[in-house]
């Protein structure tokens, strides 16, 4: 029996210890959390930070695995190209993982390779303002400020002028593991992710997922949906953009979450992963709208199989996240009756009546979703609307 060591034993990992399982694969749940909810569908569980490098290659060590992943989660990629090159097992080069979990080596990687980009200035501490004026000099408003080194829209700040700046610069440092963060153009217009899985260099564009943000200051992602509502020569544009930018950071025989905002003057980057999509995209929007299993076909890769990739059809799916104000969560009404609704394949509250709400500053503080498919992504969007409406949160 095949052996495949998962990173991550958190809810947006279950979908892919689950699929393992039923492929037959005897899987190993790696997590720092000794409750996470995934434990319970591995064989074996390991209580290990996924991110210590040298502790994961410990556990790799004992537990002999065929393949090494992790699902929507950036990070822990670095364990996992760490223990692919020193157990020789498929996966990405540590470089390259490096590239995609660092936001200022992954900007250099897009500007040395003509890869369409924002303008950006990175600062290795809040003094290097202070130590430089020109620095100050270069930055034109509105700006973003992020850390390099974090995921989930943790530390993401909208600038609007320079008597924001350092505050702004000091909030995004709290989210970086390395004290470094990137200041970089505001980006206007439609943001798109593309999924692609790459294989023996080619990249295969499976879809590319209009995205719904909170806008500033934060910008978390609430919504997503596919196909997209580009097409002709603006689709073609986000398409290649997202190839040469894959190509750019080294990835080969990965899946990627690709990330740009489509401009006035073209698509740019924002940022890449070298995984899987998280906020359901993969687990459920990629089968909704092509009939593709993309965890599957992702495990397969792991393991050194080819996957495959074609479209069994094409229809509209789309998630939407519940908007509530901060507060205790007193009573939800509504679930059950939304659940029934035609269209709707999942409805989820993450939250439990007694438990806080903070307004949304990263994902984690999102209360829960509802996930939809239909004949066109518009009709799946407006499935999904009405079903947010039809929930109602008692908050005090």
């Amino acid at each position: 029996m095949k052996k495949l060591l998962m990173l991550g034993a958190g809810v947006l990992q279950v979908p892919a210890i689950i699929k393992a399982k039923e492929m037959g694969l005897y899987v190993g749940a790696v997590d720092y959390n000794p409750n996470a909810v995934g434990i319970k569908y591995a064989d074996e569980f390991f209580e290990v930070s996924t991110i210590d490098e040298q502790k994961v290659y410990k556990v790799a060590e004992y537990f002999k695995p065929n393949g090494i992943m992790t699902l929507a989660s950036d990070l822990p990629m670095r364990s996992v190209a760490y223990v692919c090159g020193k157990l020789n097992l498929p996966g990405i080069s540590f470089e390259t993982a490096y590239k995609t979990t660092n936001k200022a080596a992954m900007i250099k990687a897009f500007s040395k390779h003509n890869v369409e980009h924002p303008w950006f200035i990175i600062l290795d501490e809040i003094n290097d303002l202070h130590k430089n004026n020109n620095i100050t000099d270069k930055i034109t408003y509105p700006c973003i400020c992020k850390p390099v080194d974090n995921s989930g829209s943790r530390g993401v700040v909208l600038i609007n002028n320079l008597n924001e700046l350092y505050d702004a610069v000091s909030y995004s440092i709290k989210y970086s593991r390395s004290g470094q963060v990137i200041i970089e153009e505001y980006l206007i217009g439609n943001e798109v992710s593309v999924e692609i899985i790459t294989v023996d260099g080619i990249p295969n564009i499976l879809a590319v997922t209009d995205k719904v943000t909170t806008g500033a200051p934060h910008f978390v992602e609430v919504g997503h949906s596919q196909p997209s509502k580009f097409t002709g020569n603006v689709l073609n544009s986000i398409k290649d953009l997202a190839c040469r930018a894959v190509k750019a950071v080294g990835l080969n025989n990965s899946p990627a979450h690709v990330e740009m905002m489509i401009t006035s003057a073209g698509p740019k980057m924002i940022e890449l992963g070298a995984r899987l999509g998280g906020d359901c995209i993969t687990s459920h929007l990629i089968p909704l709208s092509t009939g593709i299993d993309m965890i599957k076909e992702t495990i397969k890769l792991s393991l050194g199989e080819k996957p495959v990739l074609w479209r069994k059809y094409k229809k509209g799916a789309a998630i939407r996240y519940f908007n509530t104000p901060p507060g205790i969560i007193k009573k939800i009404v509504g679930i059950e009756n939304v659940k029934k609704l035609t269209g709707i394949k999942e409805v989820r509250i993450l939250k439990n009546i007694g438990d806080r709400v903070e307004a949304i500053s990263s994902s984690t503080d999102r209360i829960g979703y509802v996930i939809s498919q239909a004949d066109t992504a518009e009709t799946a969007i407006q499935i999904c609307e009405k079903a947010i409406n039809q929930v109602f949160f008692k908050i005090l």
